[in-house]
């Protein structure tokens, strides 16, 4: 194959992500049964992927209907 012209450069975030989602996939593949894991490995999985992907946690949100709840997301970008 031939050698890329121009080379992608990932940051460091996104390699580190990019590693979490392998190691998503080894454990998916284990708890299918297609692939065997030391208990060991499972744990070192689960905490790397930890560090790299927050855990999602439950919200409640309740209020009167008559004066909805207004949400501010911090992580969308608005003009």
């Amino acid at each position: 194959m031939a050698a890329r012209i121009n080379k992608i450069n990932h940051e460091e975030k996104t390699k580190n992500l990019i590693r979490a989602s392998q190691l998503l996939n080894r454990l998916n593949m284990f708890a299918n049964g297609e692939i065997e894991m030391t208990q060991a490995q499972v744990n070192a999985a689960k905490i790397v992927i930890g560090k790299e992907i927050p855990d999602l946690k439950a919200i409640e949100v309740s209020g009167d209907s008559d004066a909805p709840v207004k949400l501010a997301l911090s992580w969308i970008k608005t003009p």
